[in-house]
C-alpha cells in the first residue's frame, strides 16, 4: 500500500466518523464517539471503503441495536 492509499484511508475513515458524531451531537473522545470509531474500522476492514458505505453500514448498526463489535 503506498503512502498516498494510506492517507485516503485515513481521509474516508475520518471523514465518515465526523460526519457521523456532528449528525448526532456526540463528541469524538465520548464513549460512544470512541465506540463509533471502532465500529467504523471494523466495518472499513469488512470491505466498506467509502464515506457513504460506512455511515450507511454504521447507521444500520446503531439503529439496529445491534452491538458494536469494538
Amino acid at each position: 500500500m503506498s503512502h498516498a492509499a494510506a492517507f485516503d484511508d485515513v481521509d474516508v475513515l475520518s471523514g465518515a466518523l465526523f460526519s457521523w458524531c456532528a449528525e448526532r451531537s456526540i463528541r469524538l473522545r465520548s464513549h460512544e464517539g470512541v465506540r463509533a470509531a471502532g465500529a467504523m474500522i471494523d466495518l472499513f476492514l469488512a470491505g466498506y471503503q467509502t464515506q457513504d458505505s460506512l455511515l450507511g453500514a454504521l447507521s444500520e448498526r446503531d439503529c439496529g441495536d445491534v452491538a458494536f463489535l469494538s
